[in-house]
């Protein structure tokens, strides 16, 4: 602790740790920062438990560390960084590092969406690339994510090697530093060739009108531009949302799916006569999907959206090498579809990590689409190897023009997905906890005592964490039962991001299309209710 306050660069930081009580320190101390599902994240604040200068430079340090031990040094690298709190500093700070080690850096010279450096690693062939964000977390939040070649999250044992090298780093005012310069030409590139790609991905021809939200983040402008590109130029947007602000001052938690986050959205949607309602969250890397109904507009779930994509994406793919990927706790609709076109459907652990790995170890296979249900979607693998909010937005406007030349809209293409493969319901009920260690407490709890009943249904218990295969184990629990005609199943597992327990609920129901869904949302909730009570 007084090595750490000794070395401290940033004297601000220095003096807010001198400033604490004792039991805030032996919490600011007790752990480090830990990579979960997408990198580090935590909250902005001195100490090795927070975002801050020296957790960043040390960070840095080990990357460039294992880049090394991997003979990856000299290798050219990608720094951004979104519109959050110090995000700017923290990513000039990272690039610093990485030159003083020895690889040449570009580092973005304005905030960027989290995709457009996936896309600069892959493009570049750059050896890795950092992007400071901590996507849709609240406003106190800052986090980092590291790519590592082909654009790709990182993963075990990559993460855990840079663990074990941030903890044998130097002290943080010790870690040299040499300043950026000479890149500006290569970023501007690097991203007009991304929002150029991810227009590309349109299919038909035709517009529409769209009704537009990048949630006070960064990517609103690279949204339009796309759109644009891609022949979409009647395009409104949420004003009061659009320019970046690391305070979020219209959402209390910045993520399209929290309750209300939408509301202006939606409104400006009717308003406008919009055909198709767009919300990325703060560094677009996700998207949501709003549609008008008969009585009024609603956004869709992340796994609708899935569903529609998928089956879009396989109408055009290569039945024989398609590929398309979901996750554990996502709709397993999806799977229904690709057996339907033929192609290959792949479950993998929760995190676009896993996602963009989906097509390892399968012989003449390439990956085209994969998704998650917290509104994540990789409609081009081949460009970005992990979710992209603003290709997704591009492509979802394209399906409204095409099912419009057929003379449908998005609810009929939903019925007609139903029919073909049952109606599925999905939904998920979050407690949010204090701490990691609450919701870990709650996991214990369920595994000593779990449910044997959910809506009258038995359900057998099986845990992830007990799979033969080390690398399919996971902390989570799924809950199933079913008769004839109708399936339930819960999956409950600590979130990846943030310190809450969430449970992904499926009813699934055959039969006639309005009784089948009207029984289906009834279990639903009654499932949901007695989840409640865990």
């Amino acid at each position: 602790m007084h090595e750490w306050l000794s070395h401290d660069p940033d004297p601000d930081s220095a003096a807010e740790l001198a400033a604490c009580s004792d039991d805030e320190l032996a919490d600011r101390f007790a752990r480090p920062l830990t990579f979960g599902t997408a990198g580090l994240r935590g909250p902005l604040r001195a100490g090795p438990n927070g975002m801050n200068l020296a957790v960043v430079l040390r960070t840095t340090w080990a990357v460039a560390s294992v880049l090394v031990d991997r003979s990856l040094g000299g290798m050219p690298v990608v720094v951004g960084y979104d519109a959050r709190h110090r995000s700017a500093e923290f990513g000039r700070a990272t690039a610093e590092v990485f030159v003083a080690q020895g690889f040449p850096t570009t580092l973005m010279f304005a905030p960027v969406p989290t995709p457009a450096i996936a896309f600069a690693v892959r493009h570049s062939g750059a050896a890795a690339g950092v992007q400071i964000t901590a996507s849709h977390n609240p406003a106190c939040d800052n986090g980092y994510k590291v790519y590592f070649p082909g654009g790709l999250p990182i993963v075990a044992p990559t993460d855990r090697d840079i663990e074990c090298a941030i903890a044998a780093a130097p002290p943080a005012d010790e870690i040299p530093r040499i300043p950026v310069s000479g890149a500006r030409t290569a970023a501007a590139d690097l991203l007009r060739s991304y929002v150029e790609r991810a227009a590309a991905v349109r299919r038909t021809t035709g517009s529409l009108r769209v009704a537009l939200t990048p949630m006070h983040g960064v990517g609103g402008e690279f949204a339009l531009d796309a759109l644009a590109l891609a022949g979409f130029s009647d395009v409104h947007v949420v004003d009061s949302q659009f320019a970046p602000d690391p305070d979020f001052p219209t959402v209390a938690f910045p993520n399209p799916e929290e309750p209300g986050a939408a509301d202006e959205l939606l409104a400006l949607a009717a308003d406008v006569g919009a055909d198709i309602a767009i919300a990325l969250d703060p560094d677009a890397d996700r998207c949501a999907v709003g549609i008008p109904t008969p009585v009024g507009w609603r956004m869709l779930t992340g796994d609708e959206t899935g569903w529609l994509l998928g089956d879009y994406i396989l109408s055009r793919a290569d039945r024989v090498t398609a590929v398309v990927a979901s996750t554990v706790v996502s709709s397993r609709m999806l799977a229904s579809i690709a057996a339907d076109h033929g192609a290959r459907h792949v479950e993998t652990l929760t995190g676009f990590k896993w996602l963009a790995r989906a097509d390892d170890n399968i012989a003449d296979a390439e990956l085209v689409y994969a998704y998650e249900e917290a509104i994540g979607h990789c409609v081009d693998p081949a460009v970005v190897r992990d979710k992209d909010g603003i290709s997704a937005a591009v492509l979802l406007c394209d399906l409204v023009v095409a099912l419009r030349g057929r003379g449908c809209t998005v609810l009929d293409a939903l019925d007609d997905l139903a029919c073909r493969h049952g109606v599925h319901t999905t939904t998920a009920v979050t407690r949010r906890v204090e701490t990691a260690e609450a919701a870990a407490a709650l996991m214990a709890r369920l595994r000593a005592a779990p449910p044997q009943r959910l809506a009258g249904f038995t359900v057998s218990v099986t845990d992830l964490a007990d799979r033969t295969h080390l690398a399919d184990r996971t902390d989570a629990l799924v809950f199933a039962g079913a008769d004839d005609t109708i399936s339930v199943r819960v999956v409950t597992r600590p979130s990846g991001t943030e310190p809450k327990l969430k449970s992904y609920i499926e009813v699934r129901c055959a039969g006639d299309l309005p009784a089948a869904r009207e029984r289906a949302f009834r279990l639903q909730d009654a499932v949901a209710a007695a989840v409640c009570e865990w």
